[in-house]
């Protein structure tokens, strides 16, 4: 059975039934900023960026419909409403890392100098390829904003705010935390790194982006266009 309103592929492949449910415009936008933990509807709205208020409520209701994200009433004195990813929307993490893997190949570093700070954990977890056995805490802070990951198994997790006892802190611009990781830190002066600092190097190692967009990353910061 179709949702009424909305445009369906009607066949029976498992792609086109991926499509149906996230496939609309800011869907997979929806799911990327809940991909760090429950976040309320204004705040959500703030995060996807642009899209019209009534299109975003009508995207939360049919991934609700499909069971890809959860309304939870959030305990007083706060008894606020957030929207969360439920275990099937979870699910869509890997895949969503990877498509936005393929979407590095589209990109300019340009187009990255302008990284909202939301979009900097995932951001990292796009470009960072940790070998199974590493596993570390890394503290992000950016515009007045804070994120947590946490490598283990190959995998990183990410999160919004402190987590615990990070190894490893970096605090600057979205862009410029980009490129302390992939570039090293030395063309970034203007980011605060406070931790293991050999933990930074490593992080060098287990970055994979195309290699177009590391040496236009390179060219950026040795010309010193962070500086702008």
């Amino acid at each position: 059975m179709g949702h009424m309103g909305r445009r369906e592929y009607d066949q029976p492949c498992s792609l086109a039934f991926a499509l149906d449910s996230v496939g609309e415009r800011w869907s997979l936008l929806i799911v990327r900023e809940l991909m760090l933990g429950p976040l309320r509807f204004s705040d959500l709205d703030r995060a996807v960026g642009g899209a019209p208020t009534d299109i975003l409520t009508k995207r939360l209701r049919d991934l609700e419909a499909d069971g890809v994200v959860a309304r939870r009433e959030l305990e007083a004195p706060s008894a606020v409403t957030v929207y969360e990813l439920t275990a099937l929307g979870h699910g869509l993490e890997r895949p969503l890392l990877e498509l936005a893997r393929w979407g590095m190949e589209l990109q300019k570093v340009e187009d990255v100098v302008g990284l909202a700070p939301s979009s900097l954990p995932n951001a990292l977890r796009v470009i960072l390829r940790p070998p199974p056995e590493a596993e570390f805490r890394l503290g992000l802070r950016t515009e007045g904003q804070s994120f947590s990951l946490h490598a283990a198994d190959g995998w990183i997790e990410g999160s919004r705010g402190s987590l615990g006892d990070p190894d490893l802190t970096l605090s600057g611009s979205p862009f410029e935390v980009v490129a302390a990781v992939v570039t090293g830190p030395a063309g970034v002066p203007s980011v605060e790194i406070e931790g293991d600092t050999v933990l930074l190097d490593s992080l060098q190692a287990m970055v994979a982006v195309p290699d177009r967009l590391r040496e236009e990353a390179q060219m950026l910061v040795e010309s010193g266009g962070l500086l702008l």
